[in-house]
């Protein structure tokens, strides 16, 4: 469609701004540059809400304010965020109109970037919305599909009804029964064949329940490959997998192989269903908070990494000197290398001292008084950030939390 020179009408939702056809040529919003390669209606309506023929006038359903301030930036090549408006929906504004984050100023691209990483996505994926009574198919179809959802929620969601509320209790009750049995199997009391019977029995029991209850999960899930790739469903891999293998090598190899009585691997084996404690998560908010905040916080424990490193290799070298260095043979055995000082130079810092080793030369003291103070000085600077960001994900953990309660009392 040609436009001529005829004045064009952008009406962004309810305001109208007005451009020379010559003029939206040469926007630098790809959007508005598109319209005029347009050659029929149908590829105009692609790119806007409504077309008015007569009055050459687009109609766009966005935010108004927000396109004006984009409207600044064309005009001033300066483009900043809408005050009182959310960075992110503002960024989507900019994305839909043909700009990216690098056209904003620098300090509204770390306000931006800053937003972004608290909103990462998240540890605790939420699920899509459950479809609306109009958007279910009729007939056994749809019933099918309500008894599956139905079913879903009941595993999934343990506030959306009486019976999710008690499966959910059955759950960590065998999580707590199966954490009791491994601690105890390791007692020498525990140690008889008829105790270990017994341990047999509860312990099979409990990874039936589980196994169970990660089947039906997978089968009645919306998305299977999304439902393997979550991270708490590996978790329940990881702590269901061992048992089986166990009982396999324990059927191939027999109770008195030489691998059964080494029992290394068993043993290993054995240790990995502590990852049944992390199953806990799907039940209590305060791990739930714990595990987003490590999400989006690596980048601050990857600084307090690099940190302890680098005070690692500053201080451990020092110490070795001083305390073994100087004299090999009536010096400091326990600093006898650079990496046994190392080991030094991390109880130091976390302030633990275990006592196993410490400088008795004057100059090695007052090294280890300056690494403990530096220690606590490093320690401290990501720390915060770890802190802010636990508090801000609580709250947001908690106000989630809260509308699924109020959506699942209200579809009662």
């Amino acid at each position: 469609m040609k436009f001529g020179s005829r004045l064009c009408t952008l009406n962004v939702g309810g305001r109208r701004f007005f451009f020379p056809a010559e003029l939206m040529k040469r926007l630098p919003l790809s959007r508005l540059s598109r319209l005029q390669r347009c050659v029929s209606e149908s590829e105009l309506l692609e790119l806007c809400d409504d077309y008015d023929r007569d009055n050459n006038e687009f109609f766009f359903d966005r935010h108004s304010e927000a396109f004006s301030f984009i409207m600044l930036y064309v005009q001033h090549g300066k483009l900043r965020f809408v005050p009182h408006m959310c960075e992110l929906s503002f960024y989507n504004e900019m994305l839909y109109w043909g700009l990216e984050s690098a056209d904003l100023q620098p300090c509204c691209q770390r306000r931006l970037d800053h937003r972004m990483s608290e909103s990462f996505v998240h540890f605790f994926p939420e699920e899509p919305p459950p479809r609306g009574p109009w958007e279910e198919p009729r007939g056994p179809e749809g019933a099918r599909r309500r008894w599956l959802e139905t079913v879903r929620r009941t595993f999934e969601e343990p506030t959306s009804s009486l019976l999710a509320q008690i499966l959910a209790s059955v759950s960590m009750l065998f999580v707590v029964i199966s954490m009791v049995m491994l601690c105890a199997s390791t007692l020498p009391d525990w140690k008889s064949a008829e105790t270990l019977d017994q341990h047999r029995i509860i312990e099979a029991v409990c990874i039936g329940w589980f196994t169970t209850e990660c089947i039906v999960r997978f089968l009645v899930s919306r998305d299977k490959c999304e439902f393997v790739r979550r991270p708490l469903n590996v978790i329940d891999l990881l702590a269901i997998t061992p048992y089986y293998i166990s009982v396999a090598v324990t059927m191939l190899t027999g109770e008195n192989s030489t691998l059964q009585r080494a029992g290394v691997t068993l043993r290993i084996l054995r240790i990995m269903r502590i990852f049944w404690l992390i199953k806990l998560a799907r039940h209590f908010l305060g791990l739930q908070t714990l595990g987003l905040t490590l999400r989006r916080c690596h980048r601050q424990m990857a600084t307090l990494l690099v940190f302890i490193g680098v005070a690692m290799a500053i201080f451990s070298a020092p110490a070795q000197l001083l305390e073994h260095g100087l004299d090999p043979e009536a010096g400091n055995q326990a600093y006898a290398s650079i990496p046994a000082a190392c080991w030094w130079v991390i109880i130091s810092m976390t302030t633990v001292g275990y006592g196993d080793m410490f400088p008795v030369t004057v100059a090695g003291r007052v090294l280890g008084g300056v690494c403990v103070v530096s220690g606590i000085v490093l320690l401290a600077l990501p720390i915060t950030f770890i802190y802010h960001s636990f508090i801000q994900t609580y709250s947001e953990l908690t106000l989630r939390a809260t509308r699924h309660h109020r959506a699942a009392a209200s579809s009662r």
